[in-house]
This record gives structure tokens, C-alpha cells and sequence, in this order.
């Protein structure tokens, strides 16, 4: 029996209690209203893993299966639950902690229908907040319903914080000419998602880019005077160039009103207390227009002073200012002249990364998150493997050092190419790692979520898709770069295991369709979606191997026909739209469009 996250203590024996189609869930008279939904939750599953669903009522009944209590001398998200001869009982502090009881119980109908073992369970968070970051903005909008779906997977896993990274992606009044060209978050969409999240003891906080990273409204004729390098709109749009530059002049007067206004338009969609004001990577800082000042006060005390302004601000707003600490990792004392409440975000996504940020900033008496990161960005398939090993540390290093949370980021540059859906089993780590310090090992936790989240009888499915990133030499980064940046195509050297990664490749997908019988139904598209990001890799490799024997007057190391290739892309790429459309909105699958046609081209001139 398999639960995400690890329960702190747990007692299975022998025997199991069997649901009957005739029994009840009952509300106990002391739960609060929401609880209800959670009842119906379980009524769901009972339904579909266990062939019937049985009926919710509250106080008593004759007939009761599962019983749901308060035990108002429990913590706010601890629970109990008990599973006996005499039925199912769960207790929680709150109705948080009875939605988790609820949902281990689900797990374990998933796992054994309605004959549920008999067990006793004491859980309770090790890490007080728990959260999933994502990005909306450089690539991939998602329609509202997967946001939807994706609160009930966090919810599912015991997270209860979301936040949704917005640079330009949402319909500001007076904003059209940069979200003109996109398909922007409305207030609506927030106000749904936000009630949505709500139902789930999830936090929805707001997160606004506010300092660095304002690409498209930097390049706007409107906007374009606010930004620290000159004439940023004659420049040519760049996936890399987005990643580095367009941080606003701090020293011109309209910034700061023109960042806080909205920030006032979208404080108010959400209930969260806290806003992510974000400002990380301000690399152009103290290189254009702020210069001069940059050279009298220095470029810290310029990064410092502006942060401090919209943390003030967003304090005389009621709320808890956060921002991305990568800046202020550089001169950590200078966190004790920020507002008392202020929480920084210390990331780090280095597969083996270390603890010296924590550690710094722990010494300076900083509150902090842990911010690691399921490393899907640049790729067609998340690496697992490097998600594990930094959430893994990550999360340790949250507990050594007691911080305030976990917040595990899926970040989208260069278009965020890959599946949303491919970077689930690096949240789900991060769930179970900020749960519970007892980490399993990777084969092992790969099985536990293939058998969990897909309901895989084989339980190889994640340990099978973690493969794929192993056989990708010319990626899609290198692609990029080599279109932006005229850069220099790979030598043969660096090519020369390139027929052994697609011979990899080829074996992976013929593994993964000998999975599907083992899978949910429901689930089975995934396959189809890794199917998808396996082709675009292969094909990538092979355009690599065409631009080396171009750039190097050489002969190719494998025999590619780069008309037929051109050909082949443009198909391949009919079916990645599909896949797209089925979870997101349009937003910038045009500019991955640019990228794969700019390459057809170029193949069909070789």
C-alpha cells in the first residue's frame, strides 16, 4: 500500500474492512460545511475504484462505513485515521486536517477498491506550507479547467499553496498592447480559480513580475521609456534575450506608481495573504539609464531601496510581501532592512545543490522558503532524475534550517515546450519531501507515484519517462541559441553518440506503449504526450547532425535526408498543436511555431 506523502506514523495489520454498497459516509455534527465536499470526494473514488458509490449524511446512521469528526485537541492540518472491524474513522484538527484523512483514504481505495486495510494512521506536516509555483507566462496559459485539475492534484498530495508566475499574462485595463498578441488570464479567471482553490485548503497567492523579467511591457511604444536599456522595441523578439534583459529604470519617477497600479488592479482577485512581488534576475540594473546612480549609491543600494518601496507597499496593503531571493543571496544582511514580515523565495535548481544560500540567509535572519524546482524548462521531458536530487536537498535543507516553506517551481523558458503534465511526479516530490523527512529513494518513489497518480500495475511508468532526457544531445536550447544567436553547431565529436541516443529513444517509446494495459484509462493520454516530446527530441538530434555537416563542410555522421526531415517536422508538429490545445490556450505556441518552421526552412535550402 502506497501513500503520498509518507504518513509520519502508520500501523497496517492484518485483516481489512469491506465497504458495502448499502452503507454511508457520515458528517459528524461537529465538522464545519466543507466538509461535505470532501465526503464527496471520496464518494467519487469510492465510485469509480470501487464500483459503487455510497451515500453522504450527516449526524448518524445505522449504516455507517466512514465517519468523518473533529478533534478540536489537534493541530490545524494533523488527522487520524483508523480502520477497524467496527469501520473508518477520521478525525481532524480542522476540516484541513480531515481533507487529508480523506485523502489518504482515497489513495487507498485506489489502490484496494472497497476493501480497505485494516490500519491505524497519525499524519500531520512536517513543513507548514506547502506550495507548487508555475509559469504562465513564457509559453504556456492554461486553460482554467487543468488549472482547475491541477489544485486537485496538489490537493490530492497535501500542498496547499499555488502561485501562477505573471509577467504580461493578464488582462490589465490599459495594458492591450501587450497582451494583444496573447491569451491573457482575465479577473474572472482568477476570482474562479481562487474560490476553486479555496474548496482545498489551497492558497492561491498572487505573484507579479515587478522588477526584472518585463519583457513584453518594456517593448511596448507605451512603456518602452521606462526601461533601463535604450529602444528595447528594435531589437528582434529573442526566447534567450527574454531570459536576460528588460528590468525597469528604477530611477525614472513614473516606475514606481506604474508597477504599483498593478499591483492595486490585481491584489484584490485574490484571498491569499501574501504577494510574490518577484524581482529576480535584475541583471541590466546600474547599466543603462540608471547608471550614473548606480555609480553614487551603488547597485545594491538601488536593488535594495526599490525592493523595500513595494514591500512597504504591499504591508500597508494587509498582505505579506515575498520576492525571489537570488539578488539579495549576494549581501544577505541587507534582509534586515526589509519589513520584519518580509519572506524570501531562496531558489536553487542545480541538481546538487548546495546549502549555502539557506545557510546565509538563515544566519542573517531571513524568512525563507525553500524554492527547488522539477527542471522540465528547455526540455520535452522534465529530467526527473536532477528534480529528485534538488527537491530532495531542498526540502532537507528546509527542515535543517527551519524555514517557513516549500516552494517547488516549474518554470518556462523558452517556451516551456514540455507537458505540463510532465512535471506532476516533481511536484509530487516536492509534496512528500516537505511532508515528511523520511525520503524514499528515486527508483523507489517513481514506483509509488506510477502506481498513485496512474494507477500503473507495472509501476514503471515514471521510472521509464525519467530515461528519456538521458539519450537528447542536440536540444532544444541549442536550437534556439543556434537560430538567435548565430551560434555554432556541434562537431562530430560532440555528435558522436547521437545514433545510440535515438536508438534509446526508440526503445523508450516501445516501452512505454507495452505500459499503457497497465494504466488507468483515464490517464493513458500521457503516454501519447510522451510519444509526442520523443519525436520532437529524435527529430532535433537529427537536425543537429544536418547543421554540423553544414557549418563544418563534412558529411554527416548518420544518413538524414534533410528535405524528408523538413517534411517530417512540420507533421510532427501538427501533433504537438493538438496536444497543446488539449490543456492550454494559444498564447505563444506561435512562437514555438516561429522556431520549428524557421528549421523546415532551413533544411529544405541544404
Amino acid at each position: 500500500m502506497y501513500l503520498l506523502p509518507r504518513p509520519q506514523e502508520i500501523s497496517l495489520k492484518d485483516g481489512y474492512y469491506t465497504i458495502s454498497f448499502n452503507h454511508k459516509i457520515v458528517i459528524d455534527c461537529s465538522c464545519e460545511s466543507d466538509v461535505y465536499d470532501y465526503a464527496c470526494l471520496l464518494q467519487e473514488d469510492l465510485k469509480k475504484y470501487g464500483g459503487y458509490g455510497i451515500a453522504v449524511t450527516r449526524g448518524y446512521s445505522k449504516k455507517t462505513a466512514v465517519i468523518l469528526a473533529m478533534d478540536s485537541r489537534m493541530e490545524d492540518e494533523e488527522y487520524r485515521l483508523h480502520v477497524g472491524e467496527e469501520g473508518i474513522r477520521i478525525e481532524g484538527g480542522t476540516s484541513k486536517g480531515i481533507l487529508y484523512g480523506v485523502q489518504t483514504l482515497r489513495q487507498m481505495v485506489r489502490q484496494a477498491g472497497v476493501c480497505i486495510p485494516f490500519a491505524d494512521i497519525h499524519d500531520f506536516p512536517g513543513i507548514a506550507n506547502r506550495g507548487f509555483y508555475y509559469d504562465v507566462t513564457r509559453g504556456r496559459i492554461p486553460t482554467l479547467s487543468y488549472l482547475k485539475g491541477l489544485a486537485d492534484k496538489m490537493a490530492f498530495y497535501k500542498m496547499n499553496q499555488l502561485q501562477l508566475y505573471i509577467e504580461h499574462t493578464f488582462l490589465f485595463e490599459g495594458l492591450s498592447e501587450t497582451w494583444r498578441d496573447d491569451t491573457p488570464l482575465t479577473p474572472q479567471d482568477i476570482l474562479e480559480l481562487d474560490a476553486y482553490c479555496r474548496k482545498l485548503n489551497i492558497e492561491l497567492a498572487p505573484s507579479l513580475s515587478s522588477f526584472g523579467h518585463l519583457y513584453k511591457i518594456l517593448r511596448t511604444k507605451s512603456y518602452e521609456h521606462l526601461c533601463e536599456l535604450d529602444e528595447p522595441r528594435n531589437e528582434p523578439f529573442g526566447f534567450i534575450d527574454r531570459m536576460h534583459h528588460h528590468t525597469i529604470d528604477v530611477t525614472n519617477e513614473e516606475s514606481l506608481p506604474f508597477i504599483k497600479g498593478l499591483i492595486e488592479e490585481f491584489l484584490p482577485l485574490f484571498t491569499s495573504k501574501h504577494f510574490n512581488i518577484c524581482a529576480d534576475e535584475t541583471f541590466d540594473l546600474g547599466k543603462g539609464k540608471s547608471r550614473e546612480a548606480a555609480d553614487k549609491a551603488g547597485v545594491k543600494r538601488l536593488y535594495l531601496d526599490y525592493i523595500k518601496d513595494l514591500c512597504e507597499f504591499i504591508l500597508s496593503k494587509g498582505k505579506i510581501p515575498m520576492f525571489w531571493g537570488d539578488i539579495i543571496c549576494g549581501f544577505p544582511e541587507a534582509v534586515k532592512e526589509l519589513p520584519e514580515q518580509t519572506i524570501c523565495l531562496n531558489w536553487g535548481y542545480d541538481k546538487y545543490q548546495s546549502d549555502e544560500s539557506t545557510k546565509k540567509l538563515a544566519a542573517a535572519g531571513a524568512t525563507q522558503y525553500s524554492c527547488p524546482g522539477v527542471s522540465g524548462w528547455n526540455q520535452f521531458v522534465n529530467q526527473l532524475d536532477v528534480a529528485y536530487e534538488n527537491i530532495k536537498r531542498m526540502c532537507s535543507y528546509a527542515f535543517a534550517y527551519q524555514t517557513d516553506g516549500v516552494l517547488t517551481t516549474s518554470w518556462g523558458d523558452c517556451g516551456q515546450i514540455n507537458h505540463p503534465d510532465f512535471g506532476i511526479a516533481g511536484m509530487i516530490y516536492g509534496a512528500a519531501f516537505s511532508w515528511n523527512q523520511d525520503i524514499p529513494d528515486f527508483d523507489e518513489i517513481n514506483r509509488q507515484i506510477s502506481r498513485v497518480e496512474f494507477g500503473d500495475k507495472s509501476e514503471s511508468l515514471v521510472s521509464t519517462a525519467a530515461q528519456i532526457p538521458n539519450n537528447w544531445i542536440f536540444k532544444w536550447w541549442d536550437a534556439v541559441n543556434y537560430m538567435e544567436k548565430n551560434g555554432k553547431a556541434f562537431t562530430r565529436e560532440e555528435l558522436e553518440g547521437t545514433g545510440e541516443a535515438l536508438s534509446g529513444l526508440e526503445d523508450i517509446a516501445r516501452k512505454l506503449c507495452q505500459i499503457i494495459p497497465q494504466l488507468s484509462s483515464d490517464v493513458t493520454p500521457i503516454v501519447h504526450s510522451y510519444l509526442i516530446g520523443i519525436k520532437g527530441m529524435e527529430l532535433f538530434q537529427k537536425i543537429g547532425v544536418l547543421l554540423s555537416a553544414k557549418d563544418y563542410g563534412q558529411e554527416p555522421i548518420l544518413p538524414i535526408d534533410a528535405g524528408s526531415l523538413a517534411e517530417e517536422l512540420e507533421e510532427w508538429f501538427m501533433f504537438y498543436k493538438e496536444d497543446w490545445r488539449l490543456t492550454g490556450r494559444e498564447s505563444e505556441l506561435y512562437r514555438i511555431q516561429n522556431v520549428i518552421f524557421w528549421y523546415a526552412d532551413l533544411l529544405r535550402s541544404l
